[in-house]
């Protein structure tokens, strides 16, 4: 198995504004989360969020302590949220197995535990996209399912956003440090996520496409209500929101996006909302 990991530092909006398009991609687009039998992984300075991913074919991956946590385990100050998006699973932590098949998703406290990520079947591996934050105290461990979650319906097809929020690793499901997760699926027809436009200036969000046919793609909307900027992605990448960016979408096919919180509170409402039309 191979780990690999890299460094984002915070950026001011004021300079930010400047960033032509290879600056913002290299800033806040995670280009490649699932190789074969590698776990990859991004460590933000946005409230110190690591997103990563890991895709085990017919080898057993360990969840590591990279260099910049100086922990003798990943989990020793953090706890994580993960989810899989590939075929049939096992999260395995210390003795204890957890059986994860597609859109179900796991969290794991803080503690000095191994973690491994197993494909039962190499053939159709397993893809886990994880986000962990900081931890200050040890919560349960709990597997949840969509049937878990507590369901938000939202939009319309008139308005092209259609969807349902499955709001799966959030303190109405389980509790946790500062972590929150959960999934967006958008309906048939359906393409814009996250409108009216928002920020949170208490946390911030990092944001996972997915379910987008290889000849389609999305294009994620940052930035300040009036000088925003976009970046065009494909499926299965990540892009890193700052608490004072907008976090939005339009893509050329419905989609499926998780999206996972870290900051100051755990109030899912805390949102302050832009109106459509002031949007530049």
């Amino acid at each position: 198995m191979k780990t690999n990991y890299e460094l984002r530092y915070a950026a001011h909006p004021e300079d930010a504004k400047h960033y032509d398009t290879k600056r913002l991609r290299r800033d806040f687009l995670i280009e490649k989360l699932f190789a074969r039998n590698e776990v990859n992984m991004v460590y933000s300075m946005y409230d110190r969020m690591i997103v990563g991913g890991a895709m085990p074919c017919g080898e057993q991956l360990t969840l590591e302590a990279i260099d910049p946590l100086k922990a003798p385990n990943f989990l020793a100050r953090r706890e994580i949220g993960i989810f899989n998006v590939g075929g049939p699973g096992v999260v395995k932590v210390d003795d204890v197995v957890y059986e994860l098949n597609y859109k179900e998703a796991l969290y794991l406290g803080s503690g000095d535990r191994e973690v491994s990520f197993i494909s039962p079947v190499a053939e159709t591996p397993a893809k886990f996209y994880f986000n962990s934050t900081t931890a200050h105290r040890n919560y349960p461990d709990k597997k949840i399912t969509k049937s878990d979650a507590v369901v938000a319906a939202m939009g319309s097809l008139e308005t092209s956003n259609e969807r349902n929020i499955n709001k799966m690793i959030v303190n109405q499901v389980l509790p946790t440090c500062q972590l929150q997760m959960g999934m967006t699926e958008l309906r048939t027809g359906s393409v814009w996520n996250t409108m009216p436009a928002h920020v949170h200036s208490r946390r911030m969000e990092a944001y996972f496409y997915f379910d987008i046919p290889e000849e389609q793609a999305i294009c994620h909307f940052m930035g300040e209500v009036d000088e925003t900027r976009h970046i065009w992605m494909k499926s299965e990448q990540a892009v890193l929101s700052p608490e004072w960016s907008i976090h939005s979408a339009a893509a050329t096919h419905n989609y499926t996006f998780i999206w996972g919180m870290g900051g100051e509170n755990l109030d899912y409402g805390d949102q302050d909302f832009s109106l459509i039309t002031d949007l530049k």
